[in-house]
């Protein structure tokens, strides 16, 4: 399918939630934010809002965290999944601001309380913002140590009803049976249930996350985030990646 007939067709979801790595928005740095590669997500996050798609994203941190891993050596664990949290306020901002100035109504819900530059995280205000066709990024993760921002991602897709958490990789198709950078065997998998997922031991979601998602039959599509239609091929109906699925 052509990406014209993929814009032609009616979306098929109505309310999404896109995962995006912190990996995702640094490029070809070793950290850091590429601002280049952020107007490139805003942009194809814009193209699928104009098409009445409601979108929610959650965004990760390892992109600035990365840069103060050597700093965090020896760190108390609490204290250092607080530093990411901020480094996920960061990204939000950067991807408002991209999202923005492609003219997408943006707000940016934080776990923790940062009441200068993010609204504070209220399911039901969530909820209002994507009805009136805002995107909503969540920043700050679950606003707990100990948790991943795909815990989140797990956790905002329930609460806000989206129908499927969009799980976007950098430079990965998909799902494989081993790591393709250092397994040339490695076989691409086009679906699996969570289940298969957890007792496989295949590194998509963290545990927790995974049974979130199962236990509220929630679909993950993994997808590579690195081809810039995607997402629109996904909100289409179209095939792309792996999908998960209870």
């Amino acid at each position: 399918m052509s990406s014209t007939q993929s814009i032609d067709t009616a979306p098929a979801y109505g309310r999404v939630l896109l995962k995006l790595s912190g990996e995702a928005l640094m490029g070809d740095r070793d950290y850091g934010t590429d601002p280049e590669r952020v107007h490139a997500i805003a942009h194809e996050i814009a193209a699928v809002h104009r098409r009445g798609v409601q979108v929610a994203v959650v965004v990760g941190g390892g992109n600035i965290y990365r840069g103060l891993a050597a700093a965090a050596r020896g760190m108390d664990r609490a204290t250092g999944d607080y530093m990411g949290m901020l480094a996920t306020v960061l990204n939000a901002l950067a991807l408002q601001d991209a999202l923005e100035k492609s003219e997408v109504p943006t707000r940016v819900q934080s776990a923790i309380t940062i009441s200068e530059v993010a609204e504070a995280y209220i399911r039901r205000r969530a909820i209002r913002h994507l009805e009136k066709g805002r995107v909503v990024i969540f920043a700050a993760g679950t606003g707990n140590p100990f948790f991943t921002t795909d815990t989140a991602a797990a956790l905002r897709a329930a609460e806000v009803h989206a129908e499927v958490i969009l799980m976007a990789k950098n430079k990965i198709e998909g799902v494989y049976s081993a790591d393709p950078a250092k397994d040339p065997n490695a076989r691409f998998i086009p679906e699996l249930t969570h289940k298969e997922a957890l007792t496989q031991g295949l590194q998509v979601m963290d545990s927790t996350a995974f049974a979130l998602c199962m236990d509220n039959n929630l679909p993950i599509v993994v997808f590579n985030m690195a081809d810039g239609s995607n997402i629109n091929r996904i909100v289409s109906g179209e095939r792309v990646g792996t999908l998960v699925k209870t």
